[in-house]
Order: C-alpha cells, then structure tokens, then sequence
C-alpha cells in the first residue's frame, strides 16, 4: 500500500503541481459545459423567411400575420416575383419561404382547394424540416378558424410530453454533457500517463522500481478516476443549480454509475497510452477515439436509427450506457431496478 501511495500521490503531483495545468484540467471543462448547453441545441429560432404575396384576400394576410408573430421567425422579407424567391433561398438569404397564389383566399372562401407553396433550403435539412414542423402547426390552426361550422365532431389529438413538458432542450442535453465532458477529460489524462514517462525516459526507471506492474497500472488508473469522477459530480451539480434541471432519480446510482464509466474509460486511456511513445501521439489517438465514441452513444442521434451493426458496435461503448443512465436519473426518475 506504501508503494501504491506513493504512485499515486507523484502521479497527482504531476497534474497538479503546475497552476496553468490545474486551471486547464477544471476550467475548460466548466466552461464548455456552459457554452455547449446552448450552443448544441436542436432548436430552431430566429428563422430568416422570404415572402411572395400574390394574394389581397383576407386568409393570405391572416396566414402572413401568425406566422410573423411566431417566435422561431427572425425576419420576413417580401419580394415581387419568383425569381427573387428563388435567387433568396439560392444564395442562402433564407431558410424558408412562402408563395401565395392570386386565388388562394378565394379558393378559401369557394370551399375549393388551396395551396401554401412552402420552399425549404435542403441543405440546412434539420433546420427547414423543424421549421416546417413549425409552419404546418399554423396552418393546422388557421384551418380550424376557417371551419369552425363543421357538425361532425373531429378526432383531435391531445399531446403531452411526460419528463419534459416544456421541450426545454437543456433538460436533454446538459446530463448528456456530463458524461461526454467527463470521459473526454478522464481519457486525455490517463493517455498522456504512460506516455509522458516514456518521452521523459522515466519509465524503464519505474519497471525496474520496486513496484509491482499492477501497483503501477492502478497508480496511473487512479489519479485519471479522481478527476473524470470529480468533474463529473461538479457538473452534475451545475444542471441542478444553474440549469434547474430537476434531478428526480437516485443519487447514489448515479456516483456508482459514474465512477464505473470513469473507469471503463481509463482503461481505454490505458490502452491508447501503452501504444504510443510521445504525447503527441496520446493526444492525437485520444481525439481519434473521442471522435467514434461521442457519435455512437446516442449524444446527437438516437443509437436505435443506425444501421444494426454500428447497434452493435455501439453496445460496447461506456458513453451510450452512461447516458441513458444519468438522463434516466435526472428526469424520469430512474431505478437501479
């Protein structure tokens, strides 16, 4: 245990003993923590739409009006003919734009057919998908206003969203942040062990140390484990008293989770650290895992849309269990059971 100590305390000394390293191993993650929850956000707002009104009647102006008054519409500028239409979402002025034909209200009004050209950017696909989400929520509701003598009494669906009525996005992304910020964290410090006392040349001196090669591995496992699971509660912490995030699961669950996905990280950091000879290799393999990793857990598209074998790949990476475990745990209220 003596030797066990005393590699653990050299290892954290390492990290620590230098100020700018200690400012640069808490503070990045902090602060990405707050920038990330608002700036990877699937919402779509301040919208810039184009207009052409061909149409003086009352239901093109009504359709005009909600629309503007919508909150995801930044701006609406109006235009006189197709190709100005065009030629806005061509030079990517616009994300969406409205045609109404000269007869629309009157098609309206004479119970006839009538048709909103909707023309969407493809190339912001996510965006203009969202926000003709958006739109045909208001044409839905205008429908309503101009049918209200139907007899026939309509099925209408009531939604509600259970764990996060609001749609807040930070609710979702905030516990996901936490296990992303914190493997990557944990990862880097544990790589650059191995690697470091190799292109220092200090670590034949420590294989030929008495310390045993499992005193070694843990002592370079543990100090990358206190802070990956330090970090982790840290911000955990944050969701709940910056964001407001309710925490309604386990507390326990989530430190005994944590601190297993800490470790199954470590050992990849052990792993990309006993490859590479140079730190700038540890970084570089680093980033080449953090990479696959993020983007197979479920962070940014559900795991379920893939192809079933990146599923199973996927079954294999810590990050897509912890994450079902702590956003589980903050908002539905998630068991051990």
């Amino acid at each position: 245990m003596t030797r066990l100590k005393a590699q653990i305390i050299k290892e954290l000394l390492c990290l620590l003993r230098d100020p700018k390293s200690r400012v640069i191993l808490i503070v990045p993650p902090l602060m990405q923590l707050l920038i990330f929850s608002y700036a990877a956000t699937l919402e779509v707002s301040n919208v810039d739409m184009v207009l052409l009104n061909q149409d003086s009647g009352r239901w093109a102006h009504e359709v005009i009006a909600q629309v503007s008054s919508s909150s995801f519409i930044g701006s609406i500028e109006t235009v006189a003919d197709p190709e100005e239409l065009r030629k806005a979402i061509d030079e990517r002025e616009a994300v969406i734009a409205l045609h109404f034909q000269p007869d629309f209200s009157r098609n309206l009004l004479a119970d006839k057919p009538a048709a909103i050209q909707i023309l969407l950017d493809g190339r912001r696909a996510n965006s203009a998908q969202i926000a003709l989400s958006y739109m045909n929520t208001i044409i839905s509701r205008i429908n309503e206003e101009i049918q209200p003598a139907i007899t026939t009494v309509m099925p209408k669906a009531v939604v509600r969203n259970w764990f996060n009525p609001n749609l807040t996005y930070q609710w979702f992304i905030v516990p996901a942040l936490v296990g992303t910020l914190a493997m990557t964290s944990s990862l880097i410090v544990c790589a650059l062990s191995i690697a470091r006392e190799r292109e220092l040349g200090t670590f034949d001196q420590l294989l030929v140390s008495p310390a045993k090669p499992l005193e070694i591995i843990i002592g370079k496992m543990v100090p990358a484990l206190i802070v990956g699971s330090g970090l982790g509660c840290v911000m955990i912490a944050a969701g709940v008293f910056i964001f407001s995030i309710p925490f309604t699961g386990s507390l326990s669950l989530v430190l005994i989770s944590l601190v297993t996905f800490i470790l199954s990280v470590v050992g990849i950091g052990l792993m990309i650290s006993s490859i590479c000879t140079t730190q700038q290799q540890a970084i570089l393999g680093t980033f080449s895992i953090i990479v696959p990793l993020i983007l197979l857990s479920g962070f940014a598209t559900p795991v379920e849309n893939m192809p079933k074998v990146l599923q199973l790949v996927a079954e294999a990476n810590p990050l897509k269990h912890f994450l079902i475990i702590v956003q589980g745990s903050f908002l539905k209220g998630l068991s051990a059971e």
